[in-house]
C-alpha cells in the first residue's frame, strides 16, 4: 500500500496524524540531518501500521518533506 507522507522535522512531540485515506502527516522530533528524521519516520510509521520497520520503504522524496511511502503487508 502506498501513502503520501508530509513530514515536519524538529517537532516538539513525535506523532502520526492520518488526514484522509491516502495522506498522512508525521511530526518527528529528530532533525533532518544524516537521515535521523527518516529513521524516526520509519519507526513511527511501523508502529502506526503495526508492521516491522523493514516493511516501510521510502519510494520518493528521501530528502524532501513530502514523501511517497510504501507499506508492505505480509
Amino acid at each position: 500500500m502506498k501513502w503520501t507522507v508530509i513530514v515536519k522535522p524538529n517537532a516538539k512531540k513525535a506523532k502520526v496524524e492520518q488526514k484522509n485515506s491516502s495522506e498522512i502527516f508525521v511530526h518527528v522530533s529528530a532533525p533532518p540531518v544524516n537521515g535521523k528524521a527518516n529513521q524516526q519516520l520509519t519507526e513511527l510509521l511501523a508502529k502506526h501500521f503495526n508492521v516491522a520497520k523493514t516493511k516501510i520503504k521510502i519510494l520518493h522524496g528521501e530528502n524532501s518533506r513530502k514523501k511517497l511511502i510504501e507499506v508492505a503487508q505480509n
